[in-house]
C-alpha cells in the first residue's frame, strides 16, 4: 500500500470539492465573496498537490 499516493488521491479529491463549491458559489452570486475565494484557492492548492503527489509517486510492487 502506497501511503503518498492514497494521500494524494485523497488531496485531489478534496481539491475537486472545493474548487466545485467555490464555483457554485460564484455562479450563484452568493454574498460571501472572501470566503468563495478562500475556498477556491485552498481547493487549488489541494488539487495541484494532489496531483503532484500522484504523478510523482513510483509504483512499488
Amino acid at each position: 500500500m502506497n501511503v503518498k499516493r492514497t494521500f494524494g488521491t485523497i488531496l485531489t479529491i478534496l481539491g475537486i470539492i472545493g474548487l466545485i463549491y467555490a464555483g457554485y458559489g460564484f455562479v450563484n452570486h452568493s454574498q460571501n465573496n472572501r470566503g468563495l475565494l478562500v475556498y477556491g484557492v485552498i481547493g487549488l492548492i489541494f488539487f495541484v498537490s494532489g496531483i503532484g503527489l500522484v504523478k510523482n509517486t513510483k509504483d512499488e510492487s
